[in-house]
């Protein structure tokens, strides 16, 4: 069909169809919109597109432009023969016409039973696959109208196209959203976003703090103990900012090994080292849009901390092996519970990244000094382990209450959470067990019960560097837990610190744990 210009009927309605096909992605809107405009070229009483599922041996009419013609079935399912005879149709890629009263095996496959008079009718191939039909049927002879037909079916390939993908990423969404939906529940909670206890008690002015620099995109240091709740305090600026919407990604400076830091925050290139077979995306690009929380931030190496000084600086970086300079729009959430001041001092961190990163810092107060927040926070985490454990909440008394109160929390809020799910566990899901969840915390604990202090809280003896104390205070809790790192009985727990952070600061020290686990 030669198009010339656009006063031409046929090319006029080509240009329609080409700009009904952009403005919806769903077919059915597309194929309503276009139906009467089809139908002032060529005298078609009804139009269809057809989806062609060869797995199942089923053709279904997914958009139909019905123009006075009645209901059909929506779906036909043709003998192996014909639909064999269908997909080597499509295969040679050319509208066909059917008088009134013509039948063949390829008539049969496509069109749907009830379909009388002239047909005509085009594949919708899409990447080589056979994938829908254009169907138009009318009671006059359409013959003259073939090239048409042949022009449209081109951008009704690209609307179907449209159309699958629209349907695939509900039908991924509606996935994404049942899973979620299903961990809540096994959570026993109604949004992903942890409730912040003690919000309008001993959090009072870190949450004003949150609520002041929630509406800025400057970055944030949150300065606080093991255990404290840091990350709470992070996702709860982000809730908070015009950044609510985008994702929120947690990355733990501490536990990736140092030769793989750079791939891990910036990503890197097909090829640009040993095992990478593929580009990948590192978490800043994750976190295009949204925020990035680093905690640990103390632990990241030095080359490690030249990049992120960049990123902060402009947002640009490339990829490991990468020639091409990369933009992102990331807010930086990070923590520490180091002393940042004494690793600047010992040039262990850069004074420059230190003055970029902690433009607005919060301090975390520990348990300890929030005791009016205990009660709040373990009621809490009783609620949630006795649903999550047993199915019905569980609830403490004021024997309870005091104990947790008298004691003082190295490990913070973690630590209270594990105490909880303990003393629920020990009491068989009837009662909370406290007491007897307190007296078995390892390492200084008074005979009475109570625990003095952890092996976190030991204070170096005079003379000692602080990585000698550090070293003694991880060997003794390795020697105690017989070199186990995780689980309850683990080093970890012990310590109050998170698995991958130990496993950090060991390598730090030189310190393996294969010799205690032989010797336990």
């Amino acid at each position: 069909m030669p198009i010339v210009n656009d006063t031409n009927p046929s090319v006029r309605l080509l240009l329609d169809v080409w700009r009904e096909v952009c403005r919806h992605l769903d077919i059915e809107e597309s194929v309503r919109a276009l139906s009467p405009r089809i139908a002032g070229v060529v005298p078609v009483r009804r139009l269809l597109v057809r989806r062609i599922d060869a797995a199942r041996g089923r053709v279904e009419t997914v958009a139909s432009g019905d123009l006075g013609g009645g209901q059909l079935p929506a779906v036909n399912s043709p003998n192996a023969g014909d639909l064999a005879t269908l997909l080597a149709w499509c295969g040679r890629g050319r509208a066909t016409f059917w008088a009134a009263g013509e039948d063949d095996a390829l008539r049969r496959a496509i069109a749907p039973t009830g379909l009388g008079g002239g047909l005509l009718a085009g594949p919708l191939v899409l990447g080589g696959t056979a994938a829908g039909i254009l169907l138009l049927q009318a009671s006059v002879d359409l013959g003259p109208h073939v090239q048409l037909v042949q022009a449209l079916l081109e951008p009704m390939a690209v609307a179907l196209a449209n159309d699958q993908r629209l349907h695939e990423l509900a039908r991924l969404r509606e996935a994404v959203e049942a899973d979620n939906r299903a961990l809540l529940s096994r959570l026993q909670r109604q949004d992903i976003t942890d409730a912040v206890v003690g919000a309008e008690s001993g959090l009072k002015s870190v949450m004003e703090r949150v609520e002041q620099v929630a509406r800025t995109d400057a970055p944030v240091l949150i300065l606080g103990e093991t255990g404290s709740g840091k990350e709470v305090v992070a996702r709860g600026i982000h809730t908070r900012s015009r950044r609510a919407n985008g994702p929120f990604l947690r990355i733990n400076c501490g536990a990736i090994p140092p030769e793989l830091v750079d791939s891990e925050l910036f990503g890197h290139e097909r090829g640009s080292f040993t095992g990478a077979i593929a580009t990948r995306q590192g978490w800043f690009e994750r976190a295009d849009g949204g925020t990035l929380f680093l905690d640990e931030l103390g632990e990241l190496p030095p080359a490690a901390q030249v990049r992120l000084l960049r990123v902060l600086q402009d947002g640009t970086f490339e990829r490991v092996g990468g020639q091409r300079v990369l933009n992102v729009d990331v807010r930086i959430v990070a923590a520490t519970n180091g002393d940042m001041t004494r690793l600047v001092t010992e040039g262990r961190f850069r004074e420059d990244l230190w003055y970029r990163v902690s433009v607005f810092p919060i301090r975390l107060p520990p348990l300890r000094e929030r005791r009016q927040d205990i009660a709040p926070l373990a009621a809490h985490f009783a609620n949630r382990a006795g649903l999550r454990l047993f199915g019905v909440p569980l609830t403490l008394n004021a024997d309870d209450v005091e104990a947790m109160t008298l004691y003082d929390w190295p490990g913070n809020v973690r630590e209270l959470a594990a105490v909880i799910e303990r003393a629920a566990i020990l009491g068989d899901g009837r009662h909370l067990e406290v007491r007897t969840a307190l007296g078995v915390m390892p390492i200084g604990s008074r005979s009475a019960g109570l625990p003095a202090r952890t092996v976190a809280a030991e204070e170096p003896r005079s003379g000692e560097s602080l990585d000698d104390a550090n070293r003694q205070t991880i060997t003794a809790a390795l020697v105690r837990t017989h070199g186990r790192i995780e689980g309850p009985f683990g080093a970890a727990r012990v310590l109050g610190i998170n698995p991958h952070t130990l496993r950090s600061r060991m390598r730090k020290l030189g310190i393996t744990w294969d010799q205690y686990r032989t010797a336990g």
